[in-house]
């Protein structure tokens, strides 16, 4: 069976296979760009507003969608993005192949003077998310991944340093071992918490924003359930890479997500990141 994203035999799955090689290194470097405005930002004084559904927005968001949204069109002129701080601007059908972006994942960790949140951009092709990197510039860590090559991360240290390191998620532990669940910080919510509990023994590892994406990815961390709603760009990056470093997505039932499939407010209903593809629902 074919990785997800990939359509053997025909030119245009090897076209834009390789066209997301290309574009790995670009963007691994566009989202570091971002988070270091970021950085920059919290720094100083933060302005802080309320979006329409109510969710808080600062420059740093916007800073980090102009340096993201500048990138892109120098990088791929031709291929569309849809980036939460944008998202109004898109309407059907969409592109076959599209940058999916969140500028600053996990605002709420921001604004809190925490350390887990993210730039994240994805590349998706015909609903799918292919290529991923999810930086988290506090952390001075970057995953990223391209589904069917692998996923590695990157660590960057203050000289600007970095070291790459090939990731790949785990087996889920046997029964009767604990296993690991990352779970929201600021978005707990019944069916998730359910969730876990029907799985014995289960331990509850606390994070913020697509960190739990990475830590599924690079294997410490079993198995992250969202079952509420969230947003597309919230999900394609970390998709991507836990896809690529050996991991599964599916919504509730089991079955593959699709992005921009003409869901009112670009919504993912539910998600769970399985580092283990056999797991059993």
């Amino acid at each position: 069976m074919s990785a997800p994203g990939h359509f053997p035999g025909t030119s245009a799955s090897a076209t834009i296979d390789a066209r997301a090689s290309a574009l790995l290194e670009p963007l691994t470097a566009l989202a570091i760009e971002a988070g270091a405005a970021i950085l920059a930002i919290r720094c100083g004084t933060l302005g802080i507003v309320e979006k329409v559904d109510g969710s808080p927005v600062t420059q740093a968001d916007l800073a980090a969608d102009r340096i993201i949204a500048d990138g892109l069109a120098r990088l791929a002129p031709d291929i569309p993005s849809l980036s939460e701080e944008r998202a109004g601007d898109m309407t059907p059908p969409f592109a076959d192949l599209l940058f999916v972006v969140d500028p600053l994942d996990g605002t709420k960790e921001f604004i809190a003077g925490r350390d887990e949140f993210t730039v994240n951009v994805a590349l998706v092709a015909n609903g799918t998310p292919i290529l991923g990197v999810v930086g988290a510039p506090a952390l001075g860590l970057v995953w990223r991944g391209h589904v069917g090559h692998g996923a590695t991360r990157v660590t960057c240290d203050a000289s600007g340093a970095a070291l790459v390191e090939p990731i790949h998620t785990r087996p889920l532990p046997a029964s009767g071992t604990p296993w690991v669940a990352a779970v929201s910080r600021s978005h707990g919510d019944a069916r998730t918490d359910a969730f876990i509990a029907g799985r014995p023994g289960a331990i509850r590892k606390i994070l913020g924003s697509a960190v739990k994406f990475g830590r599924v990815a690079e294997g410490a961390v079993d198995i992250y359930p969202r079952l509420s709603p969230t947003s597309e760009w919230d999900v394609a990056a970390g998709h991507a890479v836990v896809v690529a470093a050996g991991g599964k997505i599916t919504d509730a039932h089991g079955a593959p997500l699709r992005y921009c499939a003409g869901r009112p407010g670009f919504i993912l209903p539910d998600f769970i990141a399985w580092g283990d593809p056999a797991a059993e629902l």
